[in-house]
C-alpha cells in the first residue's frame, strides 16, 4: 500500500509547482502584451506631434525666409513681406471678412502671428507646454478657418467658394489633434516632457504641462 501511495502523494506535491510557472508565465505575457501596446501609443502619438509641430515650424521659416514655396522668395518677412497681408487681405467671405481685411498687414498681426506659428511650432517639437500651445493653436486655427468659411458656398462676388466641407476641415483636424496630444502627454515619448514636468515651476502650475 505504502509503495501505491508513493507515487500519488509526489504526483500531488509536484502538481502545484507545475502550474504556478505556467500562470506566471501567462501574466507575464499579459504584462508584456500591454506594455507593447502602451509602447506603440506613445510613439505613434509622439510621431504624430512631431509632424504637426513641423507644419507650423516650416510655415514660420517659409513665412520668414521666403523658400519659394507658400511664400515666394524675396518676399519673405526679413525681406520686408507682410505675413497677413496676402492670406487676410484676400478673405472672401464668412462674418468676419471686413475685419480680416482691416488686419491685413498690420505689424502687430504680422508678430502675433509668427510668433504663434513658432511658439505652438517649438512646443509641439519638443513636446513641452502642450497645452499652451493647445490653446495658442486652437485660437489659431479657429481664425483661420473663420477666414475660410467653409461654411459658405459662394464667396462675396458671387462664384463658387468651392469648399470641400462645411465643416471638418482641416483646421479642425490640426485642433483637434493638439487637444489630444495635450490631454495624452504625448511629450513624453520622443520629447523632453518628462523633463519640462519635473520642474518646479511646471509642478506648480499644471497648465505650463
Amino acid at each position: 500500500m505504502a509503495v501505491h501511495e508513493h507515487p500519488h502523494r509526489s504526483f500531488g506535491f509536484h502538481l502545484p509547482s507545475f502550474r504556478r510557472p505556467r500562470a506566471a508565465a501567462g501574466s507575464e505575457s499579459v504584462v508584456a502584451a500591454t506594455t507593447d501596446t502602451h509602447a506603440a501609443r506613445a510613439y505613434a502619438l509622439a510621431s504624430l506631434r512631431l509632424l504637426t509641430g513641423f507644419v507650423f515650424l516650416w510655415a514660420f521659416l517659409d513665412k520668414t525666409f521666403g523658400f519659394g514655396y507658400a511664400t515666394p522668395s524675396g518676399k519673405g518677412w526679413i525681406d520686408g513681406g507682410s505675413p497677413t497681408k496676402g492670406f487676410l487681405g484676400s478673405v472672401a467671405a464668412g462674418p468676419m471678412e471686413s475685419t480680416f481685411h482691416s488686419w491685413a498687414g498690420d505689424t502687430w498681426a504680422d508678430w502675433l502671428f509668427m510668433l504663434g506659428l513658432l511658439g505652438v511650432g517649438l512646443a509641439l517639437v519638443a513636446g513641452i507646454a502642450l497645452r499652451l500651445a493647445a490653446v495658442a493653436g486652437t485660437v489659431m486655427m479657429a481664425l483661420m478657418w473663420i477666414a475660410e468659411w467653409p461654411p459658405a458656398k459662394h464667396l462675396s462676388d458671387g462664384s463658387l467658394s468651392m469648399s470641400t466641407n462645411p465643416f471638418a476641415d482641416y483646421h479642425v483636424i490640426y485642433a483637434l489633434a493638439m487637444v489630444v496630444l495635450a490631454a495624452a502627454a504625448a511629450g513624453d515619448a520622443l520629447g523632453l516632457g518628462r523633463l519640462w514636468a519635473r520642474l518646479p515651476v511646471v509642478r506648480d502650475h499644471g497648465w505650463l504641462r
